[in-house]
């Protein structure tokens, strides 16, 4: 079965997608680096969430790219360490060019968190969860 699972998104420009995603924090894998692709690595298990350029994403999905403008396909959520790490985000996030469509706020009781859309339009969840917090159940 399945050793791995990435995750694929369509970008307009690698490069600036690419200047974006490094100025809010996450790195790269070079080695795979092409004029229309770029591999990006997220979190501690190095995540890989590979960026196509438009063009070559639709050569291989066989179907036209969702209007992220005026639909959602896919929300990406990421973990934080901390409420200061949630803000901190969100502004490089604002920093970077990206859009906060969520600013940072508590919810449920026990989640902090904010959503944010990439220079493509992606929307993204950070959230910082403190479990200890989390209702028991009786």
């Amino acid at each position: 079965m399945a050793k791995q699972i990435w995750l694929n998104l369509p970008v307009k420009n690698v490069a600036k997608a690419k200047d974006f995603f490094w100025k809010i924090g996450f790195s790269f894998n070079e080695q795979h680096d092409t004029p229309t692709s770029t591999c990006m690595l997220v979190g501690e298990g190095n995540f890989v969430v590979m960026l196509f350029e438009d063009t070559l994403f639709e050569s291989f999905s066989k179907n036209k790219i969702a209007d992220t403008q005026l639909s959602s396909e896919i929300l990406i959520s990421i973990d934080a360490e901390s409420t200061a790490e949630v803000d901190e985000l969100a502004e490089k996030v604002k920093k970077a060019g990206g859009t906060v469509f969520a600013p940072p706020a508590e919810s449920q009781g026990w989640m902090y968190g904010a959503g944010f859309a990439d220079l493509d339009g992606h929307r993204w969840n950070v959230l910082y969860m403190d479990f200890s917090k989390l209702p028991q159940q009786q």
